[in-house]
């Protein structure tokens, strides 16, 4: 362990370097925090927050062997805005627009309310990837007295409060703007409303409602609840947080909840800015736009361990998040498993990224054929099913099979179903050149000829043969043999498919190639 630890404190890794900064804070258990928001269902982005989360967590673990804790905490307390698109009983939730989203009754009639639902589909999302933490709803947090204590600081240093937050506001949302938001005792609707008055003394707030009528309420048991900046702030305070993560959006706001948390007397956490991700076209990925990668799209074809691979690589760069980064991330995360093991030395275990990904109790991989070669099989041998793909596997590594090879086998069928959806509909062949077609007959002779040992380095040189002596630059011969070939711009090291896919079909396919059948088809 001293060793592992030595090495931890030398890692370059950021969960590392994030966890580092944790070790002088105090020296009782440590706690990291991520928050949602129930409006909405879970998505790709609550799980990159979490698993992200977590990989911090399991850093500081091996630094420290202080007890840590990770908070999800459901942010169910706010007033429902506006209805979100596609929910049914849309009158009835019109009804209950402002009210509190544990009061709001649930569409699906499934739950206690609409926010209980939610939570009830976040709680089964975070366990479906066995995520280690614990729950907190902001409506039981606000209403047993857990926030008390906090809430009476804020009505006691009101006016420093609230200088923090004026600071940060248009002149027209000053006039009327209050960090507290009672609760209607009537309507049960969270008011946006300004404060006549807030009694540090008493703790209480007296405010005017729609109608003109006075109330006077307690800031504590649930009666008001704080606007979305100092309740950000306030939690850091009540539950001495001591890691947070966020997206760039939040970057300017960090600050303002540090500040209110510092005012209400507890240091603020060690925070963390990560980059949002960007569609195909380099644009922000907006969940109202439907301009993104779902998770359920990327765990239709690859595992969620490859998800978090992708999770861990540069979190503060911005990154494409479509298609077709999903095949380079699932043969990468198995490169990186073969790799983990392969190395001795902890510094370059604990700097690979599996160790994060699957803290530091790392698999192997069976993994015998990469995925991108099995969507180019996929592709030429038109699989829709993955006994086909495992009759070209079998006859590759006959030691295989999908009992022995779980991963594998998930992978194959991942494949196929990457390949109906996105390859097959996408896919479009060419004829080839005069110079490309004279290289391929020449390759066909070669493969026809073959006499040695299917091996893929050994084919691989045949095929660079070839394009050596016609093609300058020779990525335009590789170019050539996935366009023609293969129908896409880009494939595998062609020695190795031609291995995988078999000698007689890589002859037959290159004979329909120059036949013009590719294209017709």
């Amino acid at each position: 362990m001293s060793e592992m630890r030595d090495a931890a404190m030398a890692s370059k890794a950021w969960p590392f370097e994030e966890a580092r900064k944790l070790l002088e804070r105090g020296d009782g258990e440590v706690l990291f925090e991520t928050g949602y928001g129930p409006s909405g269902l879970p998505h790709i982005g609550t799980f990159g927050e979490v698993a992200r989360t977590t990989m911090v967590r399991r850093a500081f673990e091996v630094l420290s062997d202080r007890p840590t804790r990770l908070v999800v905490f459901s942010d169910d307390l706010d007033g429902m805005r506006k209805v979100p698109d596609g929910l049914p009983e849309r009158e009835m939730l019109e009804a209950n627009l402002q009210r509190p989203l544990t009061e709001v009754p649930d569409p699906f009639g499934t739950h206690e309310s609409f926010g209980h639902h939610n939570n009830a589909m976040l709680r089964r999302f975070l366990d479906t990837f066995g995520f280690e933490y614990e729950f907190i709803s902001a409506t039981e947090f606000y209403r047993s007295g857990r926030f008390d204590e906090v809430l009476k600081r804020a009505a006691e240093r009101y006016d420093d409060l609230m200088a923090i937050m004026l600071k940060t506001l248009r002149d027209e949302r000053r006039a009327t703007y209050s960090i507290f938001l009672p609760i209607h005792p009537e309507t049960g609707r969270v008011l946006y409303v300004p404060m006549k008055r807030v009694d540090g003394t008493n703790h209480t707030v007296t405010f005017e409602d729609e109608d003109g009528k006075e109330w006077t309420l307690p800031v504590t048991g649930g009666n008001v609840k704080l606007q979305w900046k100092p309740d950000f702030g306030a939690r850091w305070a009540a539950l001495c947080v001591d890691f947070e993560m966020s997206g760039k959006d939040h970057s300017t706001n960090f600050p303002v909840y540090s500040n209110i948390c510092r005012t209400l007397g507890v240091k603020p956490p060690v925070t963390y800015m990560y980059e949002l991700f960007l569609d195909s076209d380099g644009e922000k990925i907006s969940k109202s736009k439907g301009n993104g990668l779902t998770i359920d799209e990327w765990l239709t074809y690859a595992s969620s361990e490859s998800l978090a691979y992708f999770m861990f690589l540069k979190p503060k760069t911005a990154k494409r998040l479509w298609w077709d980064v999903i095949p380079k991330m699932v043969d990468e995360y198995h490169q990186q498993l073969r790799a983990y093991h392969e190395a001795d030395d902890p510094a370059k275990r604990l700097a690979n990224p599996v160790w994060h990904v699957h803290g530091g109790d790392v698999p192997q991989s069976d993994m015998v054929v990469p995925f991108s070669m099995l969507l180019n099989l996929a592709s030429v041998s038109g699989a829709e099913d993955v006994d086909t793909l495992w009759g070209f596997i079998g006859r590759y590594a006959p030691e295989a099979s999908p009992e022995g090879n779980p991963q594998m086998h998930a992978a194959a069928e991942g494949a196929v179903r990457y390949y109906r959806d996105y390859i097959k509909p996408n896919k479009v062949f060419r004829a080839p050149t005069d110079l490309e077609r004279e290289a391929l007959e020449d390759l066909r002779a070669r493969l026809a000829a073959w006499d040695g040992p299917v091996d893929a380095e050994a084919l691989q040189g045949e095929v660079f043969a070839v394009g050596r002596e016609r093609f300058e630059p020779l990525r335009d011969w590789f170019k050539a043999l996935y366009q023609v070939l293969l129908g896409a711009d880009q494939g595998p090291r062609f020695g190795g498919f031609v291995a995988l896919y078999g000698l007689e079909n890589t002859v037959e396919l290159i004979d329909a190639a120059l036949r013009g059948d590719l294209v017709q088809s």
